[in-house]
């Protein structure tokens, strides 16, 4: 008895459940947002690493490679360099990535991460300007960062949301009904919308850096709101 009992309660839900759902009207809608910040701490990462002087020479064969510089000279010239463009010690913090081996040389070459924190895309020029570049294998733009990120999360977050209403307001208003409560917001994945700049980046010219000179964040923001008449 308790069992048909039981199932009946179910079976009475499930058509009340099912009713409401007939019986509810909304419409369902996505609105974005996107927040342009320009950053006040810009993480600049240049990696040297140890080379053999006859590779420069234009006439030597790899197998004829003798001369290998060492990683500490390499490391003293960007140093002297970064302090002639007036960036701080205290600026550089350095990451050692182990050794990489060298087939034509038949020789073990040693690289070092720079983490370099500048405040200005300018210094970059100041740098480049400086710097030996026989011994950089790599410079780039890593991470973009600004103190009031999480301010401008919100800001983005609410301008998403009421982008969806605006939205939502006119497509229901077409069909000559009007927009009621909000019934469900969903905040969707937000990501990052700037890109970074390419290995090997050696130009002395801050513009070839304007496309990503700031960071820009993207938002979406999935409402459902009630349709009344």
């Amino acid at each position: 008895m308790r069992t048909k009992l039981f199932a009946c309660a179910i079976s009475l839900f499930a058509v009340l459940t099912l009713q409401a759902q007939i019986h509810e009207r909304y419409i369902e809608v996505t609105g974005t947002s996107e927040i342009e910040i320009v950053p006040d701490k810009i993480h600049y990462l240049i990696e040297i690493r140890e080379y053999f002087e006859e590779e420069f020479d234009g006439k030597s064969k790899p197998e004829e490679y003798r001369t290998k510089v060492p990683l500490s000279e390499i490391e003293q010239g960007l140093r002297e360099a970064l302090a002639e463009a007036g960036i701080p010690r205290n600026a550089t913090r350095t990451q050692e990535i182990g050794d990489y081996w060298r087939q034509q040389g038949q020789d073990f070459l040693v690289s070092k991460m720079f983490d370099i924190t500048l405040t200005d895309f300018n210094q970059i020029n100041e740098i480049v300007k400086r710097i030996d570049t026989k011994g950089i294998h790599t410079m780039r733009i890593g991470e973009l960062e600004n103190k009031d990120m999480l301010a401008y999360h919100r800001k983005g977050k609410i301008e998403a949301l009421k982008a969806a209403q605006r939205k939502a307001t006119y497509l229901v208003e077409a069909l000559g009904k009007k927009l009621g409560n909000v019934i469900r917001i969903v905040e969707e994945d937000s990501g990052n919308a700037f890109p970074f700049a390419q290995s090997n980046v050696l130009s002395s010219d801050a513009a070839s850096f304007d496309s990503f000179r700031t960071i820009r964040k993207n938002y979406s923001i999935l409402v459902r709101f009630e349709i009344i008449d």
